[in-house]
């Protein structure tokens, strides 16, 4: 089962991915335009270029979970933009995103510790 804990590290790739794309096509993505390793626990959210579909992947330890969000009707609300190839989402941002809600909009307090 894939747990959102306040601990958790999510990044947010913001260029849209080609969904043909599977685990590995994916886990190349992560090691290519994020310098990052898709083996070290991080969950990396994926959104299709129309904005209908996220991809979320994470390694547990003994294998990756791929998951898939395809909205029923409509677009995402919100994704972020800004410069570089990806950027860090708290866990209940991530949340209230599957949701399809606006993060910079939900009134949340702020993290009481930073993650590391």
């Amino acid at each position: 089962m894939l747990q959102l804990a306040p601990q958790s590290r999510i990044w947010l790739a913001l260029a849209p991915v080609d969904f043909r794309k599977g685990i590995d096509g994916l886990a190349g993505v992560c090691r290519g335009r994020f310098a990052q390793n898709p083996l070290d626990g991080a969950i990396y959210v994926f959104r299709n270029r129309a904005g209908t579909t996220l991809k979320l992947l994470c390694y547990d330890g003994q294998g990756f979970w791929l998951c898939t969000k395809r909205l029923s009707a409509g677009r995402l609300q919100w994704w972020p933009r800004a410069d570089g190839a990806s950027v860090r989402l708290a866990a209940r941002e991530l949340q209230v995103l599957l949701w399809n809600g606006c993060p910079e909009r939900a009134a949340m307090a702020d993290d009481w510790r930073q993650v590391a």
